[in-house]
């Protein structure tokens, strides 16, 4: 099974413009994602794929592998897609986040398996969570579970809502699970994602995975106790500079 780890990789983004090339204790945050992900052992190849040519300067200059795409693609999925087209051969695509500098290749091990079996098409990860303001919070994407561990919906709400209870109370009753945003896909299926048309659910909740479910794709998960931060805005570095120190 021959599989591909794209990150993409933008310059400009409105909270923190040219990220993907700050310093963090010596290397680039794009330089410590490529080889945080170069270490899992599943991948044949690893790309970035970046619009940007300062970037692209810089994976070459670090001696990683790096594709020039569109500027126009409207997320990380349509840029895989563009990737794909010159690597038609490879059976799994996984998007890898460019602001986690600490991912877990372990992770990404786990995520690949998940396609030993025949019937998956879309991977990707969640994690228990332990926290009640997150479950309220709308920035921490929920996912509720069928009996095969395929999320059956993903929302900015708390799901699912327990009625007749206080929500601090909510932990006591079930598992709720955050979603961790790395996809991975079969080739053949990513390359029909990209043909559907944007739905109301996915616009009402800004959650490009739920065109897949409403049009019929099943999507697996797997579990990990570990989150790794990510670096969103500037007041996020200094919490992943103390973990590279320590």
């Amino acid at each position: 099974m021959k599989v591909l780890g794209i990150i993409p990789s933008r310059y400009d983004s409105s909270r923190f413009p040219g990220k993907p090339l700050i310093d963090l204790l010596g290397k680039s945050m794009i330089q410590r994602v490529y080889e945080q992900a170069k270490k899992c052992i599943a991948f044949t190849d690893v790309v970035v794929a970046t619009d940007d040519k300062r970037i692209y300067d810089h994976v070459k200059a670090f001696g990683g592998l790096v594709m020039m795409t569109s500027t126009e693609h409207g997320s990380g999925t349509e840029r895989c897609g563009e990737v794909i087209e010159q690597y038609k051969d490879y059976d799994i695509v996984v998007n890898i986040q460019g602001d986690e500098p600490l991912i877990r290749p372990e992770q990404l091990t786990d995520l690949i398996a998940v396609f030993n079996d025949s019937s998956v098409e879309i991977g990707t990860i969640v994690k228990p969570m332990s926290n009640e303001a997150d479950i309220r919070n709308p920035n921490r994407i929920k996912v509720v579970l069928d009996n095969n561990k395929n999320g059956i919906y993903f929302s900015r709400s708390p799901i699912p809502h327990i009625a007749n209870t206080p929500h601090e109370k909510w932990l006591d009753k079930t598992t709720f699970y955050k979603h961790i945003g790395i996809y991975a896909w079969r080739t053949k299926t990513l390359q029909e994602l990209l043909n559907l048309k944007a739905t109301t659910l996915e616009k009402l909740e800004s959650l490009e995975q739920l065109r897949w479910i409403f049009n019929g794709y099943s999507i697996r998960t797997v579990e990990t106790t570990v989150e790794t931060p990510n670096i969103d805005a500037p007041e996020d570095v200094e919490a992943v500079l103390n973990l590279l120190r320590n």
